[in-house]
């Protein structure tokens, strides 16, 4: 279970920091209240993580463990890679990547129609003490950040190594670390705003992550020689 935690903590955390996510936070807090943002955003990420677990868990019982060994192991060196490339050809900083997300935010919102104003109604709204604390979950802000969220992490990179992880690992410990690694970049990325997003760069992030990627591929090749 430590082994599990351990690596879906590191995994997580190197692939959540500076992802589109991660920038999504960010902004949004800079727009709504930080505590509905955070909320939102960490519920859909804590969703996704258990349920990409729960995918992992259930391979081994449809395919061989030893073949979901070395499936796990390609994924890891790919995904090493594929990190490691993108950090060689990307610049040293985030303004690309945060100016793009801020973008995609701001047609979302026009496309549905969310002025300035409109966006001042929902603050205030949300922002009335004698509110039931329950509801506010059900407000636009919170569904807002769940769904952008939720949506943007399927087919990324940390969804398909969770799963690769949890059906080699202990589940739960990968869902643990998963989860700790989330509330981690989530609190970061809301609290910090934009100022701190603008600040990461993106290209050490990618490398790091790439690097992590590439250990952990080794070490799954190895315990799969010496097995």
């Amino acid at each position: 279970m430590s082994s599990g935690f351990t690596k879906s903590l590191a995994m997580t955390f190197v692939s959540e920091i500076g992802d589109k996510t991660f920038f999504a936070a960010a902004i949004l807090a800079m727009r709504y209240p930080r505590r509905l943002v955070l909320a939102g955003c960490l519920s859909a990420l804590v969703v996704m993580t258990i349920l990409s677990a729960t995918v992992g868990w259930a391979a081994p019982n449809l395919i061989s463990r030893k073949w979901t060994h070395h499936i796990t192991t390609l994924l890891f060196f790919g995904f090493g890679l594929w990190s490691l490339w993108d950090g060689f050809k990307q610049g040293g900083g985030s303004s690309e990547e945060l100016a793009e997300v801020e973008a995609e935010l701001d047609s979302d919102l026009k496309a549905n129609g969310k002025t300035t104003k409109d966006r001042s109604k929902i603050e205030d709204e949300n922002k009335k003490q004698n509110r039931p604390f329950l509801t506010q979950f059900f407000s636009p802000i919170f569904l807002k950040a769940f769904s952008i969220n939720f949506f943007g992490e399927f087919g990324d990179k940390s969804q398909l190594a969770t799963i690769g992880l949890a059906a080699d690992e202990n589940p739960l410990g990968v869902v643990l670390g998963g989860v700790v690694a989330q509330l981690l970049c989530t609190t970061a990325a809301v609290i910090g705003g934009k100022s701190l997003a603008s600040q990461i760069s993106e290209r050490i992030v990618a490398l790091s992550g790439g690097m992590l990627f590439i250990i952990f591929g080794i070490q799954s090749f190895l315990t799969s020689v010496e097995a």
